[in-house]
């Protein structure tokens, strides 16, 4: 193979300013310490290997801990990511409001302990852009007060009507990772004008004000090049109810992550937000066929594929890295090694 067969995926179609989509697709909230410890045992049980958890771990600081209780929920989300217990380094945690009273010291308290064992920080119900740049800048200026030299990326829940507005502004805020729609958040916004029912798994996808936010959301996620996180389904013994939700929000409306509030919803999550065996197959012959071809354009199946198709086909094969999918082992060892 000569050196230009041999360049990678992501030099060849992005080159060097790629930023591959290496969130899982599953975000998974626990509230109380016995869930948050269960959680994660059941996340290093499911992955797949060092660095590649299926899905992500939320420790909530914000509907989790008791009122009055806010500094000591924050000092235990802090030991437990410390702890052994948080083998993948792939926790976060969501913190209070930025106008609650507690959001500075959830922060601080965060960051002073366990900087470096954050994989992220969500940040609830912001107002609107600036609201949300002064998060990013209070998360970074607690950083450098602490000597934390590991970037602690930020999440945001969109739930208002002013933050959904401003949404193309707040996704293009530099150190903002993933934004989430907060759904009965916003329900609630409208003063009635919304049915209940559209808080529902089939109704928040028929009621044409939640469909446009969502779309907005997404969009918006796109275009910055960071992750669309899709809300929860609340029915969360009705798997059936679930995989329909999970499936509309990643084929139709463009997400790469939704949320998870019970266990049992983790695997029905990964297994809608992963392409289908023959998509897998296609990206790898395409792929493959590519490389091979100096990644000039193919014909693959007597249909022309070109470097536009090659890097859908590239998502495709990342999003089956994701989620856990066996791939050949050429393809592990050469695309997805190190």
């Amino acid at each position: 193979m000569s050196t230009l067969t041999a360049i990678h995926p992501r030099q060849a179609l992005f080159g060097a300013e790629h930023r591959p989509h290496t969130l899982p697709v599953c975000d998974h909230y626990a509230g109380v310490e016995a869930r948050m410890r269960k959680s994660l045992a059941l996340q290093a049980e499911m992955a797949e290997e060092p660095g590649r958890a299926v899905f992500d771990v939320t420790l909530d600081l914000e509907d989790g801990a008791p009122v009055g209780g806010e500094h000591e929920q924050a000092e235990m989300v802090a030991e437990l990511l410390n702890s052994p217990d948080n083998a993948w380094g792939r926790a976060g945690a969501r913190v209070h409001a930025p106008s609650h009273r507690r959001f500075e010291d959830d922060v601080d308290t965060l960051i002073r302990k366990a900087g470096d064992r954050l994989a992220y920080l969500m940040v609830p119900k912001v107002a609107n852009a600036t609201e949300a740049q002064r998060a990013v800048e209070a998360i970074k200026a607690s950083r450098v007060k602490h000597g934390v030299f590991h970037a602690v990326p930020v999440h945001i829940l969109i739930e208002t009507h002013k933050a959904l507005q401003e949404v193309a502004e707040i996704a293009a805020l530099p150190g903002v990772e993933s934004l989430s729609f907060g759904l009965m958040d916003f329900v609630s916004d409208h003063r009635g004008a919304i049915p209940a029912r559209a808080m529902s798994a089939t109704g928040q996808f028929e009621h044409p004000l939640i469909v446009r936010a969502k779309l907005e959301i997404a969009a918006a996620c796109h275009a910055a090049a960071i992750t669309p996180s899709h809300c929860v389904v609340t029915e969360f013994k009705d798997k059936r109810a679930l995989s329909t939700a999970a499936t509309k929000a990643a084929r139709e409306l463009g997400y790469t992550r939704m949320w998870s509030i019970h266990p049992d919803q983790i695997a029905v999550i990964v297994e809608a937000f992963a392409p289908v065996s023959a998509e897998v197959d296609d990206a790898i012959e395409i792929l493959q066929d590519a490389q091979a071809a100096h990644w000039a354009p193919i014909s693959h199946r007597g249909v022309l594929h070109d470097r536009a198709s090659y890097r859908h086909y590239w998502y495709v094969l990342e999003r089956a890295w994701l989620t856990g999918q066996p791939l050949p082992i050429e393809i592990e060892s050469s695309f997805f090694s190190g």
